[in-house]
């Protein structure tokens, strides 16, 4: 049977820190499907309308409408994004023929695209298959930055994506390591955000403090790198690091499920987590989103997954985007 497409083609993108993806989106059967991907590198265009541009170029069906996935909290129609030098406003896409284009926070896209997310796209990192399909569900994790959103559904199936800067309320340590580790970081920030501790460049800080505290010198300046050791020697000093980022993000993911009430289940987002998959399973991570004093038997049922699927907030965006149509 031919696949039924519905409606017109649209943009979608996802923009963070460091990767700019884009696509096309169709609406076939009822579900989005995305075409034509491409990413590249944020710094490789000095602005973000010159990025969008060129994708469009590269086009045969030049879309007229679109929603963009951002990096940071949108005000107005316009954002400085967190962690990128670009400056992004639905004012400057409408010059190149979108109209209507929206921004929407990328956490808030990756809520949005999780339910679309099914099967071999899914990693379990423990608890049931499934949570309540009534209940909310919570969408976190770490890149260049700390993302966090919820999704808020009820009993007759409404819907409603939650922006967040979550990834920016303060760090709890859970231990007393963890104790030390905010004491050395408070001395270098003031306040110590979760995303000093679990980001890409949050490993590093992590890293630092965790040889300070041991009394070693650390040399190394790329947080690739510490993944890259500990991968291969779990049993090192960048392993224990990577094992004690792992424990405070399942530690900041049950708080945030706590926060949400998400018992229909926790999905870690971001890009960090699928390349570390295997050593995230065996790590504390779920030991420590369970530990919630009287609330252990509450945690152990919300099931928390990985997302493997590259374009989940693409699918948000898309679903954002064609829900607007309606």
């Amino acid at each position: 049977m031919t696949p039924v497409t519905d409606t017109p083609a649209l943009l979608v993108g996802d923009v963070g820190g460091t990767n700019a993806r884009f696509a096309i989106a169709r609406l076939v059967d009822g579900r989005p499907v995305l075409e034509h991907h491409e990413s590249f590198p944020a710094g490789r265009y000095p602005t973000f309308l010159e990025g969008v541009a060129a994708f469009l170029d590269g086009c045969a069906v030049k879309p007229t409408q679109g929603v963009i996935a951002v990096a940071g909290p949108v005000t107005d129609g316009e954002i400085d994004l967190t962690n990128s030098p670009w400056r992004v406003s639905e004012a400057e896409l409408r010059t190149l023929g979108l109209n209507p284009v929206r921004l929407i926070n990328d956490f808030e896209a990756q809520a949005w695209g999780a339910p679309l997310v099914h099967g071999p796209e899914l990693a379990s990192l423990g608890g049931p298959d499934e949570g309540d399909p009534h209940a909310a569900i919570a969408v976190l994790g770490p890149g260049t930055g700390f993302g966090v959103s919820a999704l808020i559904r009820d009993a007759h199936g409404n819907e409603m994506a939650m922006p967040s800067e979550g990834g920016h309320a303060c760090f709890a340590p859970g231990d007393a390591v963890e104790d030390e580790i905010l004491r050395i970081l408070r001395r270098r920030y003031g306040r110590v955000s979760i995303e000093r501790l679990i980001c890409g460049p949050g490993l590093l800080n992590l890293h630092r403090a965790l040889a300070e505290i041991d009394g070693r010198e650390s040399h190394i300046e790329d947080p690739a790198l510490i993944t890259a050791q500990a991968l291969a020697t779990p049993n090192s000093p960048c392993g224990a690091t990577l094992a004690r980022f792992c424990a405070i993000l399942g530690c900041v993911a049950g708080d945030i499920a706590l926060t949400t009430g998400a018992r229909g289940g926790v999905y870690i987002a971001g890009g960090i987590a699928p390349r570390i998959l295997p050593f995230l399973k065996a790590s504390p991570f779920r030991e420590r989103f369970e530990r919630k004093g009287r609330y252990q038997d509450y945690m152990a049922d919300i099931p928390t997954h990985v997302i493997l699927h590259k374009h989940a907030a693409l699918l948000g965006a898309a679903r954002v985007a064609f829900s607007a149509r309606t």
